[in-house]
């Protein structure tokens, strides 16, 4: 029968399990601090009932891990990711699959904070141990692969991040079949990278087939449909075609709010999409009153420094500027930026994104000094931090372009532009959309 714990230790992992399977269901509810106050409570009884180092123990400290990475506390995550899997290789060994679970956490949390170097690192470890442990073909190989694709997709190495998630969805469909959610997932990864490619086309393509299936397979209103609708919805908001776009969100919010509630971050996240597709459109009273919403609302549930809060602000600061009230744009990017210095970093992408946006901002008031400052002092960053040839990098340059010719120096604007061409053609292509507006821009230059 084994070792029989004593009643205290017994009634303390008794605890531990029933809160643990608690924690779970919060966690898919977005209700993240509660999750990790049962998490702490689940740490400490099965400390007191199998060990500070116990396998299950373990697992528990690294979904608390994951908890911090959802709050945005990705250092607090990182500082409890390294432990865990310091502590699984001395309990379990390197290569156990709790370990390699744990390290690809870490890489998670690496490529939130816009680590793609170390995340890359990492995940080719996780992959590599995979493929030698569990064969090429075994799910949480494929997982492995995928995840590498995704940080490839992040450095905007999208033929490389392409050859990976087909690599997957070939073999998803042979090994588990076509129309498994895994599989299907493996194919709107594949359809995200074509669209950040601007191949609308086949990102529509693969896009209505997981969600045509996904409503076969899962129902209308399982949360894969509602992501596969979501994404069809985004892939017609970059072509344009906003009326399609706007029916496809309202039915996706209206399904959230009935299944997971107004606050759900997911819903919120759905309704943000929304704002945005009525911004594009010169609905900006619409995009601002749901843009209020979602930033008012994320401040209570998520908290006023979370990641995703302050997206929603300096969305509704986008929606300002496209107002022309840009005071109120000015007060809310900088109020970002100051609290994503100190979060995350002054070099972090998205704190850059941020003064890019300021930039612009000071541009439209006619403070080019001000704008060309951050100008410059982003794309040198980017080009330090991202590499020259980053997609990112590339819209840095040209945005500095616009502020020369705001200025009047013409000659200074077309070698950027040039530039920024020249790099598109060759990475992109000469076909995608960026591309074509690089050549667009370049004859405005002409033309003055």
């Amino acid at each position: 029968m084994g070792y029989k714990l004593p009643f205290s230790a017994n009634t303390a992992v008794a605890r531990a399990s029933l809160l643990y399977c608690i924690s779970g269901l919060r966690f898919q509810q977005g209700q993240w601090n509660n999750t990790e106050e049962l998490l702490i409570e689940v740490k400490g009884l099965q400390k007191k009932g199998l060990g500070a180092e116990h396998p299950g123990t373990l697992v528990s400290m690294a979904d608390l891990a994951k908890t911090y990475r959802n709050q945005g506390r990705w250092k607090d995550a990182e500082e409890l990711g390294v432990l865990v899997i310091e502590k699984q290789k001395r309990v379990l060994g390197a290569e156990h699959p709790d370990t390699l679970r744990s390290i690809a956490n870490l890489a998670m949390t690496y490529r939130s904070q816009g680590r793609w170097k170390e995340a890359e690192e990492l995940e080719v470890q996780v992959m590599e141990t995979r493929k030698r442990m569990l064969g090429a073909e075994h799910p949480d190989t494929q997982e492995g692969i995928g995840n590498l694709a995704m940080t490839y997709s992040s450095q905007g190495r999208w033929k490389e991040a392409e050859e990976l998630e087909v690599q997957v969805m070939e073999t998803r469909k042979r090994v588990l079949r076509a129309e498994h959610p895994d599989t299907l997932r493996s194919i709107a990864n594949l359809a995200m990278t074509y669209r950040s490619q601007g191949r609308w086309k086949e990102a529509e393509k693969l896009g209505v087939q997981v969600m045509e299936t996904n409503k076969r397979v899962l129902g209308a209103e399982h949360p894969d449909t509602l992501i596969s609708i979501g994404n069809l919805a985004e892939t017609y908001n970059r072509q344009g075609r906003w009326k399609e776009a706007e029916e496809l969100e309202v039915q996706v919010i209206e399904a959230k709010k009935r299944l997971i509630g107004a606050e759900h971050p997911e819903t919120l996240s759905s309704i943000a999409n929304l704002a945005m597709i009525y911004s594009l459109q010169g609905r900006l009273k619409e995009a601002e009153k749901l843009g209020v919403q979602v930033m008012e609302t994320k401040k209570r549930v998520l908290g006023a420094e979370h990641p995703d809060t302050l997206i929603s602000i300096g969305n509704l600061a986008a929606t300002y500027n496209r107002q022309g009230r840009w005071k109120e744009a000015e007060e809310l990017e900088v109020q970002v930026i100051e609290t994503r210095k100190r979060l995350i970093g002054a070099e972090h992408p998205e704190t850059l994104s941020s003064i890019a946006n300021l930039a612009m901002i000071y541009n439209l008031q006619g403070r080019l000094k001000e704008a060309e400052e951050l100008g410059v002092q982003v794309m040198e960053t980017k080009k330090r931090v991202l590499g020259a040839e980053h997609p990112d990098t590339m819209i840095s340059i040209a945005n500095l372009a616009a502020t020369y010719i705001n200025q009047g120096r013409l000659k200074e604007a077309e070698e950027l532009k040039v530039q920024v061409m020249e790099t598109r053609k060759r990475v992109l292509g000469a076909e995608h959309p960026a591309t074509l507006t690089s050549i667009a821009n370049l004859a405005m230059i002409y033309n003055l």
